[in-house]
C-alpha cells in the first residue's frame, strides 16, 4: 500500500513538472526571466543558481514550480496608478502600495533587465508561454501513448461476441467485424465504444464497420429489457474485486477492493466474463469464494442476492483485445489515444453543465491515489512489467485530463489567463492588472473551496 501510494505521487509529481517545464522552456525561448523553477514543494533542500534561475530540489517530490519575473510589478507604476482622469475615466487614489510597488520594482531591477518581464513581451509570446504547460502535457500523454502501443499494440473496435436473436444479430453484425464509426462518432479503439454506449444507452446506433476489407452499415436499436441475477454487490476486472457496493452481501462478507478471485464453489473462472455466471448459478444458495489478498488465499462464505436491473441490451461485445501494429501506425495510434482522452475529458466537462454529470463525479489527488493503488493490485497477477504498463495507461489519462482542465477558460487556470490575453490581442491593449489580478483571486478561492471538497469527499469514500 506505502509503496502504491509513493508511486502515485511520483506519477503525479511528473504530470505537474512537465506542465511547469513546458511553460519554463517556452518563458527561456522568449527571452523571459525564471526566477526560480523547482523540483518538487515545501522547504527547499538545496538550489543551484545558472544564469537568472535559481534551481532548486524541496522536500516534497510532488511536481514542481516555475516562477518567471512577475509582470504585476515589473510593470511601470503609472500604468497601475491612474488618476481620475485616467484612461476609462476611473478614479484610484495613492494609500502608499504605489510606493511599495516602486520599491520593489527598483530591487528587482537592480538584478533583473526590465525587458525580461513576463509582462514586457508581446501577447502572442506570452501566450504561447501560458498554453506551453497545457501542450506539454498532451505531448506527455503521446509519449507515454507510444510507449504502451510499441509495446502491447493497440485495441480495435473488434466485435468479439454477438448473441443469437440478438438486435446486432439481426442488423448483421458478426464476430469479427471491426467497428469504425457509431452514428456520427469515430470510433478507434474499444473504449471509445463503451464510452459511447455509457452515455447513449438507449438510442439507435449507424454503425459502420469493416469485414473482409469492405465496408458495411448495420442499424442497431436497443432492446429495452427488465433482467433479474444472482449478485454479491462487486464489480470485477480480470478476476480482481474493482468495487464493493455499501451494505452489500459482499461487504457483510468482508470481501474486499483488491482481492483477487480464485474460484467460486471450488471452480477456477477461465476468465472474467465467467464469474457473474458462477454467481448467478447458485440461484441465491451460500457460495464459497476462495480469494487471494496480500499473498495468502482466504475462503469466505458469502450469500448471493436477487438483483433487478434495467439495460438496453444490443446483443455484442468488444473486449478491447490488443492488436500489434507497426511502427508508423503506432505514432498514429498513439495521436488517437490522446486525441480519445482529450475529447473525453471535454464531453464529461460538457456533462457537467448540462447535470449529466454532477460535482460528486469530480476527483482529487486522493482519488487519484486511491485508483492507481487499485490498478497496481489488480495487476500484481500479471506480472511487473503489466503493472509498469497500467501505471503508463494512467499517466496518458491524466496527463491529457490535466492539459484540457488548465486550458478551460477559468479564473487561475492557464485558460483563464489566456482569455485576458486574447482579449487583448481584440482590444488591442491589456486589461487592467487590477482588474484581471481580482478576477484571479476569486476564482482561486473557488478552486481552492472545490478542492477541499473533492478531497474531503475522496477521503469519506475511502471507508
Amino acid at each position: 500500500m506505502i509503496l502504491n501510494i509513493i508511486i502515485a505521487i511520483l506519477m503525479i509529481g511528473l504530470i505537474i513538472l512537465i506542465h511547469e517545464f513546458g511553460h519554463f522552456i517556452v518563458a527561456k525561448a522568449n527571452g523571459v526571466a525564471v526566477v526560480e523553477f523547482s523540483i518538487g514543494f515545501g522547504p527547499k533542500l538545496f538550489g543551484v543558481k545558472k544564469g537568472d534561475t535559481e534551481y532548486c530540489l524541496k522536500l516534497i517530490p510532488f511536481g514542481g514550480a516555475c516562477m518567471m519575473l512577475g509582470d504585476d510589478i515589473m510593470a511601470e507604476p503609472d500604468e497601475q496608478f491612474k488618476d481620475k482622469d485616467g484612461e476609462d475615466g476611473e478614479s484610484s487614489e495613492d494609500d502608499g502600495s504605489h510606493n511599495g510597488k516602486a520599491e520593489r520594482r527598483e530591487e528587482l531591477l537592480k538584478e533583473f533587465d526590465a525587458d525580461k518581464a513576463f509582462s514586457a513581451k508581446p501577447v502572442w509570446s506570452r501566450i504561447a508561454i501560458i498554453a506551453a504547460g497545457p501542450v506539454f502535457n498532451f505531448l506527455l500523454a503521446f509519449v507515454f501513448a507510444v510507449i504502451i502501443i510499441g509495446s502491447v499494440g493497440t485495441d480495435p473496435c473488434t466485435v468479439d461476441v454477438v448473441e443469437e436473436n440478438s438486435p446486432a444479430a439481426e442488423a448483421g453484425l458478426q464476430v469479427g467485424d471491426e467497428i469504425t464509426k457509431i452514428n456520427s462518432n469515430g470510433i478507434s479503439f474499444s473504449k471509445e465504444y463503451s464510452f459511447y454506449r455509457a452515455y447513449h444507452a438507449d438510442e439507435t446506433m449507424n454503425i459502420t464497420y469493416i469485414r473482409d476489407g469492405q465496408k458495411h452499415t448495420a442499424l442497431v436499436t436497443p432492446e429495452y429489457r427488465k433482467t433479474s441475477a444472482y449478485r454479491l454487490g462487486i464489480t470485477i476486472s480480470d478476476n480482481t474485486v474493482a468495487s464493493v457496493s455499501e451494505s452489500s452481501p459482499a461487504e457483510a462478507a468482508g470481501i474486499r477492493e483488491g482481492d483477487v478471485i480464485v474460484s467460486v464453489n471450488q471452480t477456477e473462472p477461465s476468465a472474467y466474463e465467467n464469474i457473474p455466471q458462477l454467481i448467478n448459478a447458485s440461484e441465491g444458495k451460500e457460495i464459497e469464494l476462495a480469494v487471494r489478498r496480500d499473498g495468502r488465499e482466504l475462503t469466505l462464505k458469502v450469500t448471493p442476492e436477487l438483483v433487478e436491473t434495467e439495460e438496453y441490451y444490443t446483443g455484442f461485445d468488444s473486449y478491447g483485445y490488443r492488436v500489434k501494429v507497426s511502427p508508423a501506425e503506432t505514432v498514429v495510434c498513439a495521436f488517437k489515444e490522446v486525441g480519445y482522452w482529450i475529447e473525453a475529458v471535454v464531453k464529461s466537462v460538457g456533462m457537467m453543465f448540462t447535470g449529466r454529470l454532477g460535482i460528486n463525479d469530480l476527483s482529487g489527488p486522493v482519488g487519484v491515489i486511491d485508483s492507481v493503488n487499485t490498478v497496481v493490485e489488480q495487476s500484481k497477477t500479471d506480472g511487473a512489467y503489466y503493472v509498469m504498463l497500467n501505471i503508463f495507461q494512467y499517466i496518458v489519462m491524466l496527463s491529457a485530463n490535466l492539459g484540457v482542465m488548465n486550458l478551460l477558460p477559468l479564473p487561475a487556470l492557464d485558460g483563464g489567463r489566456l482569455l485576458f490575453m486574447f482579449i487583448e490581442v481584440v482590444r488591442g491593449k491589456p486589461v487592467k492588472k487590477e482588474r484581471e489580478g481580482m478576477v484571479h483571486f476569486v476564482g482561486m478561492v473557488l478552486l481552492m473551496l472545490l478542492m477541499v471538497y473533492v478531497m474531503f469527499k475522496d477521503i469519506v469514500s475511502l471507508f
